[in-house]
């Protein structure tokens, strides 16, 4: 869910410290509390907008301001958002606690495996709907994003090692966006926010043996 490499030691070097700027979710009960669609729509808007109220998050993703409320506070219990200020109710501002998180089903706790699949399965699905939803707007934007937007699919004969190298390399390239994530201050005039999705796995033919 989180979004790192370059081929030189200062790549190497920002991929480390970036990583470690994101949260660790090793416990089943805390991905099954994010396994929520609200929830997962109010990290997003404050990954986008930074610190929102649950009245201003309920008017960005279409919910209540109590639902919001009480989807942020679940959110504050497992550390994932915390109040950026003072304010009474609905009034108060919620701000993300960490840049991202990392999570992986590949584990020998059965529990933790099967909170995994279901929360990666979920931030797939939102993602694939907004790539959908690209593509059936393209043409309402401008011509030299839609020239800029870009969508591959290759096939690489690759070890394991080799294909954790290419994934390393791409996500290095892409964290030296992710500071404006934080600071609209680093922003460049015109950008806008920008999905980028890697998908890295090797493929069988139906034929193919196991």
């Amino acid at each position: 869910m989180a979004p790192e490499k370059i081929h030189s030691e200062s790549a190497i070097t920002k991929v480390d410290d970036v990583d470690s700027k994101f949260r660790d979710v090793t416990d089943p009960k805390t991905l099954r509390a994010l396994t929520h669609p609200v929830r997962l729509a109010l990290l997003e808007a404050l990954a986008l907008e930074g610190p929102l109220t649950a009245t201003a998050a309920g008017e960005l993703i279409g919910e209540s301001p109590t639902t919001c409320s009480f989807h942020f506070r679940q959110l504050a219990k497992y550390g994932f958002v915390e109040e950026a200020d003072s304010g009474p109710g609905r009034l108060r501002p919620w701000k993300l606690v960490s840049v991202g998180m990392k999570f992986s089903d590949v584990t020998d706790d059965p529990e933790m495996s099967v909170a995994a699949k279901s929360l990666e399965r979920m931030v797939f699905d939102r993602a694939m709907s907004r790539f959908s939803s690209f593509i059936s707007t393209k043409a309402s934007f401008p011509k030299d994003w839609q020239e800029a937007s870009q969508s591959s699919e290759s096939i690489l004969w690759v070890t394991p090692a080799e294909l954790e190298k290419v994934t390393r390399e791409v996500l290095g390239i892409l964290n030296q966006y992710l500071d404006r994530n934080a600071d609209p201050s680093l922003r460049t005039e015109g950008a806008l926010p920008v999905e980028a999705l890697m998908f890295a796995y090797p493929v069988r033919l139906p034929g193919s043996p196991q």
